[in-house]
């Protein structure tokens, strides 16, 4: 067993190594601060440089062209009631593949939407087709087949035909009105489909 002398000694040699162990651990977080500091720094600077551009709806492949590159188009917008506003802005929302729009889009193409009507009967999209429009119901009711088979019966506040132009494919079904809908009279106080811009590649059915 070692002296006294001897154990303080060995004491004090684990004190300087804990020192030595101390001084070179904030050496290393310094160094790491640092280039922190230089990555944020960089990032800021390719943030600068990076073209800015706001999201866009899910898409498995890019469309025909980018909603932000017409941003400089002058759209026209058409008035329409603040029910059929509200309508129109729900049904996007509740879409799975419209809602990833931004709020400020969603809002421009409701403005930019007029209306159209379609008569009891009528062909709205062909299964196959390259189509170009999106519609929202307002009033009466669609019928949705694929191969002649029946998928289902939409109403008012739902998207149909949004599948074509945000995976940039042709129509998976077709779509034909099951009930009449308003006469000439009474369109334009209740119109039965509303067209998005050119712009968005969409058509909204009002």
């Amino acid at each position: 067993m070692g002296t006294l002398r001897d154990l303080q000694y060995a004491l004090q040699e684990k004190i300087e190594e804990l020192r030595q162990r101390d001084a070179l651990i904030d050496e290393l977080e310094l160094e790491l601060d640092q280039k922190d500091e230089l990555i944020q720094r960089l990032q800021n600077e390719l943030d600068k440089a990076r073209p800015r551009t706001k999201r866009q709806a899910i898409s498995a492949e890019p469309t025909a062209f980018d909603i932000h590159d017409l941003s400089h188009v002058t759209l026209p917008f058409y008035p329409k009631s603040p029910q059929s506003k509200d309508l129109i802005k729900e049904a996007i929302l509740d879409n799975d593949f419209m809602k990833n729009l931004e709020l400020s889009q969603i809002q421009e193409i409701v403005d930019c939407m007029y209306p159209v009507e379609y008569g009891k009967d009528s062909c709205i999209i062909k299964e196959g087709d390259v189509g170009s429009l999106v519609y929202v119901m307002e009033d009466g009711k669609v019928e949705v087949t694929k191969e002649s088979l029946k998928l289902c019966t939409m109403g008012p506040g739902k998207v149909f035909g949004e599948l074509a132009i945000l995976y940039n494919c042709t129509r998976t079904a077709t779509v034909k009105s099951e009930s009449g809908m308003f006469k000439k009279k009474k369109a334009k106080k209740n119109p039965t489909a509303s067209i998005v811009l050119l712009m968005y590649n969409y058509v909204l059915v009002v």
